[in-house]
């Protein structure tokens, strides 16, 4: 068996961890989340609590796994995120009259009072993003992600 040659530093051959789109998606994925923690401390919320109560102003009472469907997650994710935001006093869930297996959730005059503190606004301001460049940006990151997804599933699919 052949031994590997070391790689020497600097050597431009050598792709760097900068060069990687993954890299780059995941560290701005980790500055956003660190822009948004003082924020969000301040109201006591997590990052995932406040995507759902964002997608509960979109969509307010909805089922559990539609949420969870819309964050990315599954259910059994959101479910005790959601039991955290009832005893904060955000959220309501309830058994869904028509169909007794599905839980709905709702927002609360609470939850819905969050909406007026303008979070996330300064965020988007950090990014110094002009305007007009924040849904083409919101596009294109959107577009990478969906077909990433759509692979994955091919791949299922094949296996």
């Amino acid at each position: 068996m052949k031994a590997s040659k070391r790689v020497q530093p600097g050597d431009p051959s050598v792709r760097k961890l900068s060069d990687f789109l993954c890299f780059t998606i995941y560290s701005a994925n980790l500055a956003l989340n660190k822009a948004y923690k003082p924020i969000l401390e301040e109201l006591g919320l997590t990052y995932p609590q406040y995507i759902a109560i964002i997608a509960l102003w979109e969509e307010d009472d909805q089922t559990i796994s539609g949420l969870a469907e819309k964050l990315f997650l599954e259910s059994n994710t959101v479910t005790p995120l959601l039991q955290k935001l009832e005893a904060m006093g955000y959220v309501r869930r309830r058994r869904d009259a028509k169909d007794e297996r599905q839980v709905r959730v709702g927002l609360t005059e609470a939850g819905h009072r969050l909406r007026q503190s303008a979070i996330g606004k300064s965020v988007i301001e950090q990014t110094k993003l002009a305007p007009d460049e924040v849904p083409r940006v919101q596009h294109d990151i959107a577009q990478i992600r969906d077909n990433l997804l759509n692979a994955a599933k091919g791949i299922n699919k094949a296996a």
